[in-house]
């Protein structure tokens, strides 16, 4: 959890201390053992902090967490459970699962961008490029290529000759389009045998004359039943934690 909460952060606190009276001065630069310039340490403070405001968007965006938290969504519309589990339950769930399937993602991460930076190994630049190309390779390997094709073409750029030369600005929002793809059919897939249960219980109501009686209130029973009998949990986390590995 520690490389983790380092790994977000991405580059790390330097160790540089400051003096109390020392003036806190924004855009500058300092030269590097190599010739190089790196930010100052205000600077990197500052863009610290705003990555900590980004963190909610970027666990979103950049990770397995769409897919997931959709599927549980139409999951829990299709048994008609209203709100059990509860929206907490199912983002809590979301997040772990993403944590494990994004964990070979972020130890590569940690280790090509974050832990040389902290050994001072690695210029403030190199080490964000460093640790974001995980990320990019994650992302590349799941986003469909008409959605690369949509935002490449909206964005008015004429290609790129190679995966590497694909912006984020680009790569982002292909890679999102491709993930609410994703995750609608894998819902589609798993509301069918609801709504077969609910068809039934409907037909069944309307033969017996009890068209009064709510189908909805007939059926949860026999949903819940066999999504236990089946092993529900386990089959749909299970099938959206191997869709990401297929």
């Amino acid at each position: 959890m520690s490389r983790l909460i380092a790994l977000l952060l991405l580059m790390g606190l330097p160790q540089v201390g400051f003096a109390a009276e020392q003036p806190l001065t924004l855009l500058t630069m300092q030269p590097g053992e190599g010739g190089e310039e790196t930010y100052s340490t205000s600077i990197q403070i500052l863009l610290i902090m705003t990555l900590l405001s980004l963190l909610p968007a970027i666990l979103m965006t950049m990770t397995s967490f769409t897919r997931i938290i959709v599927v549980l969504a139409i999951l829990r519309q299709a048994m008609g459970t209203m709100q059990t589990p509860s929206n907490q339950i199912l983002i809590g769930l979301a997040l772990f699962t993403s944590f494990f399937i994004m964990s070979p993602v972020f130890e590569r991460a940690y280790e090509a961008g974050v832990e040389p930076y902290m050994a001072e190994e690695m210029t403030f630049d190199a080490a964000m490029t460093a640790g974001i190309e995980p990320f990019r390779s994650f992302m590349l390997s799941q986003v469909r290529e008409a959605d690369l094709l949509l935002f490449t073409s909206l964005s008015e750029s004429e290609g790129y000759p190679t995966e590497a030369d694909i912006p984020l600005s680009v790569l982002l929002p292909a890679f999102v389009t491709s993930e609410l793809k994703t995750a609608f059919q894998i819902g589609f897939l798993i509301f069918i045998p609801f709504l077969i249960i609910d068809l039934v219980v409907a037909s069944v109501l309307m033969s017996m004359g009890m068209m009064m009686l709510s189908p909805m209130l007939i059926s949860l029973p026999f949903k819940i039943m066999l999504f236990v009998l089946v092993d529900g949990w386990s089959l749909v986390i299970g099938t959206i934690t191997a869709s990401f590995y297929s």
